[in-house]
């Protein structure tokens, strides 16, 4: 059995609290959980103690047992010495998806287009000076 320890949400709408939960990774977000190893409330300033509380002891067992954190009880755990965490990386995150790409090539070859267009006429243009000169000049 895949055991996580995870947020679980509760709280009414735009105001969370979440319980830090020992979950079976089937089991849904807000539902049966094996037991309750904490709480953390967001609208708490970051400085408060109140604002994450852990038991220590039961997060170690948990671990010791082989429970993966999620990236965000990672942090907290991180916080406490627990685990090591560390900052993701999504390379292809910044990356403009197809659609873009496919907007950012038109509009290139738009600029392309209108660039050859400037410079074609120009070069023309001396060109057809030239004989208008010579023949006002005979």
């Amino acid at each position: 059995m895949a055991v996580k320890i995870r947020l679980a949400r509760g709280g009414s709408k735009k105001r969370p609290y979440y319980r830090i939960v020992v979950a079976d990774v089937r089991s849904p977000r807000d539902g049966r959980y094996i037991e309750k190893i904490g709480t953390h409330n967001p609208l708490l300033p970051k400085d408060h103690d109140d604002r994450i509380k852990i038991d220590l002891e039961r997060a170690k067992y948990w671990l010791e047992k082989g429970a993966q954190p999620t990236d965000r009880v990672a942090r907290f755990l991180a916080a406490e010495g627990l685990v090591k965490w560390e900052h993701g990386n999504n390379p292809n995150k910044g990356k403009p998806h197809a659609k873009a790409v496919e907007r950012a090539a038109e509009k290139a070859e738009k600029e392309a287009a209108l660039k050859e267009a400037a410079e074609a006429p120009a070069a023309e243009t001396p060109a057809e000076e030239a004989p208008a000169e010579a023949a006002t000049e005979s």
